[in-house]
Protein backbone atom coordinates (compact mmCIF):
# COMPACT_ATOMS: atom_id res chain seq x y z
CA UNK A 1 0.00 0.00 0.00
CA UNK A 2 1.00 3.60 -0.63
CA UNK A 3 -0.11 6.77 1.11
CA UNK A 4 -0.21 9.73 -1.29
CA UNK A 5 -0.56 13.03 0.53
CA UNK A 6 -1.54 16.34 -1.02
CA UNK A 7 -0.59 19.37 1.04
CA UNK A 8 -2.75 22.45 1.44
CA UNK A 9 -5.06 24.33 3.76
CA UNK A 10 -8.69 23.25 4.32
CA UNK A 11 -11.69 25.42 3.49
CA UNK A 12 -13.11 27.35 0.56
CA UNK A 13 -11.03 30.42 1.42
CA UNK A 14 -7.83 28.59 0.45
CA UNK A 15 -9.11 26.19 -2.20
CA UNK A 16 -7.62 28.00 -5.24
CA UNK A 17 -4.39 29.16 -3.54
CA UNK A 18 -1.00 28.27 -5.00
CA UNK A 19 -0.19 26.68 -1.63
CA UNK A 20 -3.04 24.21 -2.24
CA UNK A 21 -1.77 22.70 -5.48
CA UNK A 22 -1.08 19.43 -3.61
CA UNK A 23 -4.76 19.22 -2.61
CA UNK A 24 -5.68 19.89 -6.25
CA UNK A 25 -3.39 17.14 -7.54
CA UNK A 26 -4.70 14.37 -5.29
CA UNK A 27 -8.25 15.54 -6.02
CA UNK A 28 -7.59 15.08 -9.74
CA UNK A 29 -6.13 11.61 -9.15
CA UNK A 30 -9.18 10.58 -7.11
CA UNK A 31 -11.61 11.83 -9.76
CA UNK A 32 -9.78 10.32 -12.74
CA UNK A 33 -9.04 6.90 -11.24
CA UNK A 34 -12.38 6.01 -9.64
CA UNK A 35 -11.41 6.37 -5.98
CA UNK A 36 -13.98 6.19 -3.19
CA UNK A 37 -15.75 9.37 -2.04
CA UNK A 38 -13.71 11.51 0.34
CA UNK A 39 -14.41 10.93 4.03
CA UNK A 40 -13.06 12.28 7.31
CA UNK A 41 -10.17 10.26 8.76
CA UNK A 42 -6.71 10.79 10.29
CA UNK A 43 -7.30 14.49 11.02
CA UNK A 44 -8.02 15.00 7.34
CA UNK A 45 -9.89 13.52 4.41
CA UNK A 46 -9.08 10.26 2.67
CA UNK A 47 -10.12 8.53 -0.54
CA UNK A 48 -9.24 4.91 -1.26
CA UNK A 49 -8.63 3.00 -4.47
CA UNK A 50 -6.02 1.38 -6.69
CA UNK A 51 -3.45 2.76 -9.09
CA UNK A 52 -2.51 -0.14 -11.33
CA UNK A 53 -1.70 -3.02 -9.01
CA UNK A 54 -1.06 -0.83 -5.95
CA UNK A 55 -3.57 -0.13 -3.19
CA UNK A 56 -3.50 3.58 -2.42
CA UNK A 57 -4.91 5.88 0.24
CA UNK A 58 -5.05 9.53 -0.75
CA UNK A 59 -4.87 12.00 2.13
CA UNK A 60 -5.61 15.73 2.40
CA UNK A 61 -4.65 16.84 5.94
CA UNK A 62 -7.19 19.17 7.57
CA UNK A 63 -4.73 20.37 10.22
CA UNK A 64 -3.66 23.39 8.14
CA UNK A 65 -0.32 23.35 6.39
CA UNK A 66 1.94 23.99 9.38
CA UNK A 67 0.64 20.88 11.22
CA UNK A 68 0.44 18.50 8.26
CA UNK A 69 2.73 16.00 9.98
CA UNK A 70 0.11 15.23 12.65
CA UNK A 71 -2.29 13.90 10.03
CA UNK A 72 0.39 12.09 8.00
CA UNK A 73 1.89 10.47 11.10
CA UNK A 74 -1.50 9.22 12.33
CA UNK A 75 -2.30 7.72 8.91
CA UNK A 76 1.10 6.02 8.67
CA UNK A 77 0.79 4.46 12.10
CA UNK A 78 -2.70 3.12 11.48
CA UNK A 79 -1.86 1.77 8.03
CA UNK A 80 1.46 0.37 9.29
CA UNK A 81 3.50 2.11 6.60
CA UNK A 82 7.14 3.14 6.51
CA UNK A 83 8.35 6.53 5.31
CA UNK A 84 9.30 5.12 1.91
CA UNK A 85 5.61 4.18 1.38
CA UNK A 86 4.59 7.84 1.57
CA UNK A 87 4.53 10.26 -1.38
CA UNK A 88 3.89 13.93 -0.63
CA UNK A 89 2.67 16.29 -3.36
CA UNK A 90 3.40 19.94 -2.61
CA UNK A 91 4.00 23.40 -4.06
CA UNK A 92 7.59 24.40 -4.82
CA UNK A 93 8.73 28.02 -5.04
CA UNK A 94 12.10 27.13 -6.54
CA UNK A 95 10.58 25.55 -9.66
CA UNK A 96 8.95 27.50 -12.46
CA UNK A 97 5.24 26.91 -13.05
CA UNK A 98 4.68 23.77 -15.11
CA UNK A 99 7.83 22.02 -13.89
CA UNK A 100 7.89 18.96 -11.65
CA UNK A 101 10.59 17.19 -9.64
CA UNK A 102 10.59 13.86 -7.85
CA UNK A 103 12.82 13.53 -4.83
CA UNK A 104 13.37 11.12 -1.95
CA UNK A 105 14.62 12.39 1.39
CA UNK A 106 16.51 15.60 2.01
CA UNK A 107 15.63 18.84 3.77
CA UNK A 108 12.36 20.74 3.88
CA UNK A 109 13.80 23.95 2.34
CA UNK A 110 11.65 26.10 4.62
CA UNK A 111 8.34 24.60 3.47
CA UNK A 112 6.23 24.51 6.64
CA UNK A 113 4.20 21.48 5.60
CA UNK A 114 7.33 19.45 4.94
CA UNK A 115 8.91 20.76 8.15
CA UNK A 116 5.98 19.35 10.13
CA UNK A 117 6.13 15.99 8.32
CA UNK A 118 9.86 15.81 9.06
CA UNK A 119 9.11 16.28 12.76
CA UNK A 120 6.54 13.47 12.84
CA UNK A 121 7.83 10.83 10.41
CA UNK A 122 11.40 11.73 9.46
CA UNK A 123 12.69 12.73 6.04
CA UNK A 124 12.73 9.41 4.15
CA UNK A 125 9.46 9.92 2.27
CA UNK A 126 9.18 10.73 -1.44
CA UNK A 127 8.07 14.14 -2.69
CA UNK A 128 6.60 15.37 -5.93
CA UNK A 129 7.51 19.04 -6.10
CA UNK A 130 5.05 21.05 -8.20
CA UNK A 131 6.48 24.33 -9.44
CA UNK A 132 4.56 27.53 -8.72
CA UNK A 133 7.40 30.01 -9.34
CA UNK A 134 8.79 32.64 -6.97
CA UNK A 135 7.50 36.19 -6.56
CA UNK A 136 11.09 37.49 -6.65
CA UNK A 137 11.23 38.90 -3.13
CA UNK A 138 11.25 36.75 0.01
CA UNK A 139 9.08 39.32 1.80
CA UNK A 140 6.31 38.64 -0.72
CA UNK A 141 6.38 34.85 -0.41
CA UNK A 142 3.65 34.47 2.24
CA UNK A 143 1.18 36.58 0.31
CA UNK A 144 2.11 34.91 -2.96
CA UNK A 145 1.57 31.30 -1.88
CA UNK A 146 -1.71 32.23 -0.16
CA UNK A 147 -3.04 33.96 -3.28
CA UNK A 148 -5.06 32.26 -6.01
CA UNK A 149 -3.60 31.19 -9.32
CA UNK A 150 -4.18 33.95 -11.86
CA UNK A 151 -6.73 33.42 -14.63
CA UNK A 152 -3.90 33.35 -17.17
CA UNK A 153 -2.37 30.39 -15.30
CA UNK A 154 -5.50 28.24 -15.22
CA UNK A 155 -5.03 26.40 -18.50
CA UNK A 156 -1.40 25.54 -17.68
CA UNK A 157 -2.38 24.48 -14.16
CA UNK A 158 -5.07 22.14 -15.48
CA UNK A 159 -2.55 20.57 -17.87
CA UNK A 160 -0.12 19.96 -15.00
CA UNK A 161 -2.80 18.35 -12.82
CA UNK A 162 -3.91 16.12 -15.68
CA UNK A 163 -0.30 15.18 -16.36
CA UNK A 164 0.21 14.13 -12.73
CA UNK A 165 -2.96 12.05 -12.94
CA UNK A 166 -1.77 10.48 -16.21
CA UNK A 167 1.38 9.30 -14.44
CA UNK A 168 -0.24 8.36 -11.14
CA UNK A 169 0.07 4.59 -11.64
CA UNK A 170 3.79 4.92 -12.29
CA UNK A 171 4.14 7.27 -9.32
CA UNK A 172 2.54 4.72 -6.99
CA UNK A 173 4.71 1.94 -8.43
CA UNK A 174 7.89 3.92 -7.80
CA UNK A 175 8.72 4.05 -11.51
CA UNK A 176 9.98 7.61 -11.73
CA UNK A 177 11.10 7.40 -15.37
CA UNK A 178 7.69 6.15 -16.53
CA UNK A 179 5.99 8.86 -14.48
CA UNK A 180 8.03 11.61 -16.13
CA UNK A 181 7.39 10.08 -19.55
CA UNK A 182 3.65 10.28 -18.87
CA UNK A 183 4.03 13.90 -17.79
CA UNK A 184 6.08 14.77 -20.87
CA UNK A 185 3.56 13.08 -23.18
CA UNK A 186 0.94 15.59 -22.08
CA UNK A 187 3.05 18.69 -21.48
CA UNK A 188 6.04 18.53 -23.83
CA UNK A 189 5.77 20.09 -27.31
CA UNK A 190 5.65 18.02 -30.49
CA UNK A 191 8.92 16.35 -31.47
CA UNK A 192 9.39 18.60 -34.47
CA UNK A 193 9.02 21.78 -32.42
CA UNK A 194 12.77 22.05 -31.92
CA UNK A 195 12.51 22.49 -28.13
CA UNK A 196 13.63 19.99 -25.52
CA UNK A 197 13.51 19.88 -21.70
CA UNK A 198 16.69 21.22 -20.16
CA UNK A 199 16.68 18.68 -17.32
CA UNK A 200 14.73 15.51 -16.57
CA UNK A 201 11.32 16.58 -15.34
CA UNK A 202 11.47 20.05 -16.83
CA UNK A 203 8.53 21.14 -18.92
CA UNK A 204 9.82 23.43 -21.64
CA UNK A 205 8.17 26.74 -22.30
CA UNK A 206 5.99 26.96 -25.39
CA UNK A 207 7.89 27.80 -28.52
CA UNK A 208 7.32 31.45 -29.44
CA UNK A 209 5.35 32.08 -32.59
CA UNK A 210 7.46 33.02 -35.57
CA UNK A 211 7.17 36.60 -36.64
CA UNK A 212 5.68 37.09 -40.08
CA UNK A 213 6.72 39.81 -42.46
CA UNK A 214 3.99 42.43 -42.91
CA UNK A 215 2.09 42.21 -46.17
CA UNK A 216 2.91 44.88 -48.72
CA UNK A 217 0.22 47.48 -49.17
CA UNK A 218 -1.70 47.10 -52.46
CA UNK A 219 -0.35 49.30 -55.25
CA UNK A 220 -2.38 52.32 -56.27
CA UNK A 221 -3.99 52.48 -59.73
CA UNK A 222 -1.47 55.14 -60.80
CA UNK A 223 1.44 52.93 -59.76
CA UNK A 224 0.04 49.97 -61.67
CA UNK A 225 -0.47 52.05 -64.84
CA UNK A 226 3.09 53.41 -64.56
CA UNK A 227 4.48 49.87 -64.14
CA UNK A 228 2.51 48.69 -67.15
CA UNK A 229 3.90 51.60 -69.23
CA UNK A 230 7.45 50.84 -68.16
CA UNK A 231 6.96 47.24 -69.18
CA UNK A 232 6.27 48.18 -72.84
CA UNK A 233 8.99 50.78 -73.29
Amino acid sequence: MKLIVGLGNPGAKYAANRHNVGFMAVGRIAADHGFSPWRARFQGEIAEGRLGGVRVTLLRPATFMNLSGQSVGEAMRYLKLAAQDVIVLHDELDLAPGRLRLKTGGGHAGHNGLRSIHQHVGEGYRRLRIGIGHPGDKDRVAGYVLSDFAKAEQEGLDDVLRAISDGAEALAAGDDARFMNAVAARLAPARNSGTRPQKPGDIPAPRPAQAQAPEAAPASLADRLKALGDRFR
